[in-house]
């Protein structure tokens, strides 16, 4: 028997509920079964091959809804769960003894999984309290100051920067794996996450040094461009750790399959936010959470993504559009 886990990749709260998930399942449901990864990522065409539910079980965590039949469970946390109305038409109006789950209020995934999985199914694992925990952390963002998630000193920030950083799906997925039975200090201490982790270290403070002079912070918005450098993913803190005065951070970055746009808001600020950030990115085709989001555009379309991106700033300066 095989069961395939989707999951958000190159996110920790996405591989934290995989693995609290993939244990959840395997002691109550499928303990024999053979359990199978696919890292799923927000692009501008985001469509659910078919090919991608070959399990006897599947499941999507911590991503947005398919209403593929085959689907056996799904639970997110997201504002933007759904790609289409009809999706959601189809999440509400269907249960067919699948198990679908979606709580816009909670903070991680990870934390949600953990909760239904002890209050529905009698399922608690108090050895991975510590992933539950840091998942709830950095998924919102609860940081005493700017300094502790970009100087990453925590163990579970340090996996932050390997998971979010790393290429490919593979060591995110030996890394689910890991998060199953291990404590993340004995993760990060592993001698293959070890080479991957110091020179992403290195790049990460390279990345501080090109944001402070690519950046500035007007009418409250810290604004960047690095499409135009190697720099794929950089830690989202990193602006408020070099504009504290700043309310909101709008980037555009370019990887090997898109263009994004990600739009912030910043934890420590002075002013308390007042734009809702998924519903402005929703309008062009992307979403998130109130107070953090992200719009995906094909690889050869910066020059669309920074039209879109210098139209937010401007709303969210307060200031007319063109």
């Amino acid at each position: 028997m095989k069961v395939r886990i989707l999951y958000h990749d190159h996110c920790f709260d996405g591989a934290a509920s995989a693995a609290y998930f993939n244990r959840f399942v395997q002691a109550r449901f499928y303990p024999a079964a053979e359990f199978a990864f696919t890292g799923m990522a927000h692009k501008a065409a985001q469509l659910f091959e078919p090919e991608l539910f070959d399990g006897d079980v599947n499941a999507i965590v911590d991503f947005k809804y398919s209403p593929d039949e085959r689907l056996t469970w799904w639970f997110d946390h997201h504002q933007s769960a759904f790609l289409t109305p009809e999706d959601q038409a189809h999440y509400e109006s269907t249960r067919d003894g699948r198990k679908l789950y979606l709580d816009i209020t909670s903070r991680s995934c990870t934390k949600y999984i953990a909760r239904i999985a002890k209050e529905e199914y009698g399922f608690e694992a108090p050895d991975l309290a510590e992933l539950v925990q840091w998942a709830d952390i950095i998924d919102g963002a609860v940081y005493e100051r700017a300094e502790v998630p970009v100087e990453m000193k925590e163990p579970a920030l340090k996996l932050v920067l390997v998971i979010e950083a790393a290429k490919g799906s593979e060591t995110v997925q030996r890394i689910i794996r890991l998060m199953q039975h291990r404590t993340l200090s004995e993760i990060i201490e592993d001698t293959a996450i070890q080479e991957l982790y110091k020179p992403l270290h290195e790049r990460h403070l390279r990345s501080i040094d090109l944001i402070g002079k690519l950046g500035h912070c007007e009418g409250g918005v810290i604004h960047f461009d690095v499409a135009d450098y190697d720099m794929e993913g950089y830690n989202k803190f990193v602006p408020y750790y070099l504009f504290p005065q700043g309310t909101y951070t709008v980037s555009v970055s370019l990887s090997s399959f898109r263009t994004k746009i990600s739009v912030g808001s910043n934890p420590w600020a002075a002013e308390e936010p007042r734009h809702n950030l998924a519903t402005i990115c929703e309008r062009y085709g992307g979403g998130g959470h109130p107070r953090v989001g992200a719009i995906s555009f094909e690889r050869d379309e910066v020059a669309r993504a920074r039209e879109v991106a210098k139209v937010i700033v401007e709303e969210l300066r307060g200031e007319p559009s063109a």
